[in-house]
C-alpha cells in the first residue's frame, strides 16, 4: 500500500513549478499523491480526511500566517497528520515553522531531502512502496 500525500497551495500566487516537480518526484518514488491546488484551510482539512493521507504538503504561496492557520485546522482536526511545507520561506517563517515542530523546505531545497523528509514523516521503508 502506498502512502498517501496530500499536496497544497495556501495562496492565490500563479508559481506551479515548485509544487509540481515536487509532486511528480514524490510520485517517482512511490507515493500516491493528492493535488488539491489553490485550497483554503476548510478544503485542505476535508480533503485530507476524505482522502485518508498519511502526510500534507502545503506549498507557501503567500504569508506565513495563513500556513499557520491551515496548521492549526489541520492539527485540530488530526492532531497526528503529519504536514511539511515549502515555497517561499524566508528565514523568519523557517523558524515559526520549526517552533510548531514543522519541517520548512525554501527554495533550492533539493527534491532528495523532501523526498526523504516524506519517507520519514509517513514512516514508510522501501518495502511500503513497493507494495
Amino acid at each position: 500500500m502506498k502512502a498517501r500525500i496530500l499536496l497544497a497551495k495556501t495562496g492565490l500566487d500563479g508559481h506551479w513549478r515548485g509544487i509540481s516537480a515536487v509532486a511528480n518526484a514524490l510520485r517517482n518514488a512511490g507515493f500516491e499523491v493528492v493535488f488539491a491546488g489553490m485550497a483554503r484551510a476548510d478544503e485542505i482539512v476535508a480533503i485530507a480526511m476524505q482522502e485518508d493521507v498519511d502526510l500534507v504538503g502545503l506549498n507557501v504561496g503567500g504569508r506565513i500566517e495563513v500556513v499557520e492557520r491551515i496548521v492549526a485546522a489541520l492539527r485540530e482536526s488530526a492532531p497526528d497528520l503529519p504536514i511539511f511545507v515549502g515555497g517561499t520561506l524566508p528565514p523568519p517563517a523557517l523558524k515559526r515553522l520549526e517552533a510548531m515542530g514543522i519541517q520548512g523546505f525554501p527554495p533550492g531545497s533539493s527534491l532528495a531531502s523532501i523526498v526523504e523528509a516524506a519517507r520519514e514523516l509517513t514512516s514508510v521503508g522501501a518495502e511500503r512502496l513497493d507494495d
